[in-house]
Parts: structure tokens; sequence; C-alpha cells
């Protein structure tokens, strides 16, 4: 099971972040902190490193550097408030191998770390759900119901996926916001309910059975 290291001080960023990678099938470790981040990637086998840039003690780029002298030579995603263009060069300048801008969504976050986790030995990863008639090409975008392609907006086919990853399983409703609308959500909001109903007219009523309060899951077509 891969391992990934998470340097982030909010702590309501980083447990948002570890409980989403838990949900993959990822197990994390955290660190709030530069230093105890440095150290935790000195120490530990870590496959990828998830690295803030407003950290307490020290910016984000000296911690990255100073791993990079250390040759440790994990991939390393950065996650920041900051967004400018010279902030990218200089991560990316500095051995940052991915840049996200808060806020951001955990499914972007997750197809990110996967693809920066996919090596030659793990290069046969699925990158096509299915589920009876209902296929989705993770990798060119697209969704087949019943061969025919059906056109979703990149919300929907976020949500579409996550209920493919688990068919048959009760998704409750902050579930879904968490994974698709990201940690900034708004607990008392519809939009669930809005999205499971544009998937519902595209790609078939019958498949999204509404558990009542509780959530949704992906059932079999009738």
């Amino acid at each position: 099971m891969s391992r990934i290291l998470i340097i982030e001080d909010e702590p309501r960023i980083s447990s948002f972040v570890a409980k989403g990678l838990r949900a993959a099938g990822l197990t994390s470790a955290v660190a709030g902190t530069g230093r105890d981040g440095f150290d935790l990637a000195l120490e530990g086998d870590f496959e990828l490193i998830i690295l803030d840039l407003g950290l307490p003690d020290e910016d984000g780029f000296s911690v990255l550097r100073r791993m990079r002298a250390a040759h440790i030579d994990s991939p390393v995603i950065i996650l920041t408030a900051r967004g400018s263009v010279e902030d990218t060069v200089t991560g990316l300048q500095n051995g940052a191998d991915d840049y996200m801008s808060k806020p951001f969504h955990f499914d972007e976050l997750l197809a990110r770390v996967r693809l920066r986790l996919r090596t030659e030995d793990n290069a046969s990863e699925t990158s096509v759900l299915s589920h009876e008639d209902l296929e989705m090409d993770l990798l060119r975008r697209r969704v087949l119901v019943a061969g025919k392609e059906i056109e979703l907006s990149a919300r929907e086919f976020a949500l579409a996926e996550a209920f493919l990853r688990n068919p048959g399983q009760v998704l409750s409703r902050e579930q879904l916001l968490s994974r698709v609308w990201g940690y900034d959500f708004d607990p008392g909001s519809n939009v669930v309910d809005v999205y499971v109903r544009y998937l519902r007219n595209k790609l078939g009523g019958e498949r999204f059975e509404t558990v009542r309060g509780v959530g949704y899951r992906l059932a079999s077509a009738r």
C-alpha cells in the first residue's frame, strides 16, 4: 500500500486529505511544520509527498530544497494558497513535480497523486471503471452507456466516478460533498441532490438509489 507524507500546518486540511487518501486505499502520515516534515521524509519510506508552502517555521520552498539536497527523490505535489505564475515556476525549479492551489477539490488532488504514483510496475492500474452497461474511461474522460457516449460536466464526471469506485455502497451526502466539492463545502448545501438528479437524467434514473436519511448508492439497473 502506498505511503504518502502530508506536510500541512492547517489541521482541517491535513485531516481532510488524510481521510480522503485512506478512503482511496492509501496510507499517510502528517507533519505540521517544515522541520517535522523534513525529518519524517528523511526517516520514512514515502512514495509521494504533499507539501504546503505556508508552514509556520519555514517556507515550503526551503523544505523542498533541503529534501532534494538530501536525495529524497519522492514525487512532491505542492499544495498552497499562493497561485502566482512565479510561485509555480519557483516550485517546479526547486524540484516539485506538481502544483495545486487552494481551495482545491479532493478528486483532482487524488487524480494527480495517482498519476505520480503510477510507475512501470503498476502501470496496469485500472483506468476504466464499469458497472453493468455503464463504463467510464478515466484517462480519456469519457462515459458510455450501452456503448453510447454521454457528455458530462467536470463535476458530474467526478460524482459519477465516486459512485463507480464504490458500486453498491451507500455514500452519504457528506462523503460526496467532501470528495467532489472539496474541504470548504457547505454541509447544509443540497448540491449533491441536484447533481444526482443530473446524473439520473443522463445515465438512467434507476441506477442511483436513494437511501433515505443516509445518501445514495449505485445500484443495478432495472
